[in-house]
């Protein structure tokens, strides 16, 4: 399947492999979600709990990092090449805010 991209009109068709990573790591973190509350609705140890939410934490990290990761190589590089320079601003912002 050929990928398409519609970064322009702030959507993107990714493909299937691509997808599929993504949407596991999604619900690998929101098992981890419910494991937390879970913990919270049994009155679990504080500690443990914490331990939890790190681990949910860098599962989140993670995900950020990889679907930047293909953002750059995808909708930045191609609007870069198609001379719509804009396109760093918005990595800059978006990198800004992921980094606060």
């Amino acid at each position: 399947m050929e990928e398409q991209m519609n970064c322009c009109h702030k959507t993107k068709e990714r493909s299937e492999k691509e997808y599929r990573s993504l949407i596991n790591r999604l619900n690998r973190i929101e098992g981890q979600i419910r494991g937390i509350k879970n913990m919270v609705e049994k009155d679990a140890y504080c500690t443990n709990i914490l331990v939890q939410v790190a681990a949910a934490n860098a599962a989140l990290n993670s995900f950020s990092r990889e679907l930047l990761a293909s953002h750059i190589r995808t909708c930045v590089a191609d609007d870069i090449r198609n001379g719509k320079d804009e396109t760093i601003d918005e990595l800059v912002d978006t990198m800004q805010r992921l980094m606060r």
